[in-house]
């Protein structure tokens, strides 16, 4: 009810004018707020701070704070030198102080980015950013793209719902779990979006749909079982992701330790049938976690076949109890698959795992709970998780023995010593670029003519329904559906009616 009365209250009939302020339901409300150090932005756009560097539609490296970024020979020092005359929402100047105490600040927070690899950042003068690592590390430049700066002299304690940042757009109010309202930052140095006044509904996909169709929304984003339910005046656009579902397989648990059986739910699995009857044919089939990136396996593919997966499992001494359940030495396999029970996506995929993978001869009890409850078990169980990322770092916090059950990063607890020795490689490389085709090497040891050690089902399409007048553009290959992925490209927005 407050909520209904919040959108009869705050929300006017479209105005007919050209350019009108933006109604979006897209989620993504952060629970810490909107501060880049406790991870807003990790996912995204970070909407009112800006980064050193961003990713186009084509997720190219363009400029934004940094006009210039040299890494020396021994891969040790980052020398950044920024933008003249930049000037946070307040109208105080940025400089290169205030990105170092970003850093700075943010390594000593443990629970949003791993800044272990820094030693130090330093400003050298106004413009000029020094970082100083303690081992060469690629992946660090992903900071340079996700990590906000801040003002040192304002930062501090509530900060994540007041944010002042030199992004394009400040907050003008936030009613947490209802709508955020942000306007055009006019002293913005980049591009400046076409849209001055932005309302952010928090409201669950259904209300969203709802909403647009009452004329009080212009983009909605729908999961795949409301892709169908387009209002008039509408139209979907579907954008092509990395945002992905699997299985994790913990190491130590009686069945999911069998390579066997690892390898039959790969084999047996038809994730075109999953994306189809799940998502609504709103996915595809996914073997990894970062499927057509540069640092994906090249060959981390597998037909679908059940009679291989099942003669694996025969080879492995798996054999059909008189309930079709196979067992082995007095074990069923037999797992129970987690999911967050309110998230239908995770749910539906649950359920239609557990239905293909009974004529295996394998059985999985999908069971919902809340993510504390799935913490708890899932070094044990497995779980339906969701990942994607533009980092090849992510491939590192699945699969690294280093980060082997350390909060959400590795949860099974897979182990490889040649995956280890391949990923130290990558992180020595002179370049993300060239670090690319070394990090697509672990495939071989880890993905699905390997260890087989997650069970990838499929990529999720992100389903937006937009408003005929409006125009989003290119967009980019988004990444896990936290943060909003679709306002990466904001400012090449356009309302195209008069």
């Amino acid at each position: 009810m407050r909520l209904a009365l919040a959108l009869t209250a705050l929300l006017a009939p479209l105005p007919a004018a050209a350019a009108p302020d933006l109604v979006l339901a897209i989620g993504g409300e952060p629970e810490t707020g909107f501060d880049p150090i406790r991870g807003w932005g990790t996912y995204g756009n970070p909407l009112f701070q800006s980064t050193l560097l961003r990713r186009d539609a084509d997720l190219a490296t363009q400029p934004d704070l940094a006009e210039d970024w040299q890494l020396s020979e021994d891969r040790l020092v980052w020398t950044v030198t920024l933008r003249e005359g930049v000037r946070f929402s307040d109208g105080s100047p940025l400089t290169a102080r205030d990105a170092a105490f970003t850093f700075m600040t943010a390594k000593q927070v443990p629970d949003s980015l791993d800044l272990s690899a820094m030693d130090r950042a330093e400003a050298l003068d106004d413009r000029t950013l020094r970082i100083t690592l303690n081992r060469p590390w690629i992946t660090f430049t992903e900071t340079f793209y996700t990590l906000g700066i801040v003002p040192e002299a304002s930062y501090g304690p509530g900060y994540g719902r007041a944010p002042v940042g030199s992004g394009p757009y400040s907050l003008v109010s936030w009613s947490e779990g209802e709508q955020l309202i942000v306007r055009r930052n006019e002293a913005y140095h980049g591009q400046m979006p076409q849209f001055e006044q932005i309302t952010f509904l928090f409201t669950g996909a259904d209300t969203g749909l709802a909403a647009a169709q009452a004329g009080q929304a212009h983009l909605v984003a729908v999961p795949a079982q409301l892709a169908g339910r387009v209002p008039q005046g509408f139209r979907p656009v579907v954008a092509q992701t990395v945002d992905n579902r699997g299985l994790s397989m913990p190491a130590d648990a009686p069945v999911t330790s069998d390579p066997a059986i690892r390898q039959a739910l790969n084999l047996g699995l038809d994730r075109a049938l999953i994306a189809e009857v799940a998502l609504e044919g709103h996915g595809t089939p996914a073997f990894g976690p970062a499927d057509g990136l540069p640092w994906a396996g090249p060959d981390d593919l597998l037909e679908h076949d059940a009679q291989a997966a099942m003669a694996v499992l025969d080879r492995a001494g798996w054999l059909p109890g008189p309930d079709g359940i196979r067992a082995r030495d007095g074990l069923r396999a037999a797992i129970a698959l987690n999911y967050p029970a309110g998230d239908p996506t995770r749910q539906a995929l649950a359920e239609v795992t557990a239905e293909l993978a009974r004529p295996l001869g394998i059985q999985v009890t999908p069971k919902g709970g809340s993510w504390d409850a799935i913490q708890r078990v899932m070094h044990d169980e497995p779980v339906v998780f969701g990942f994607g990322s533009h980092s090849p770092y992510q491939l590192y916090t699945l699969y690294s023995s280093a980060v082997a059950r350390t909060g959400w990063m590795n949860p099974g607890g897979y182990a490889s010593a040649e995956v280890d020795a391949v990923f130290a490689r990558a992180q020595a490389a002179e370049s993300m670029e060239a670090a690319a085709p070394i990090w697509a090497e672990a495939a071989a040891h880890y993905g699905v003519h390997g260890d087989n050690a997650w069970v990838w089902l499929v990529n999720l399409d992100h389903v937006y329904l937009a408003h005929d007048c409006l125009d989003l553009g290119a967009t980019q290959i988004e990444p896990h559906g936290h943060g909003w992925p679709v306002t990466a490209t904001l400012a090449d927005w356009r309302w195209t009616c008069g």
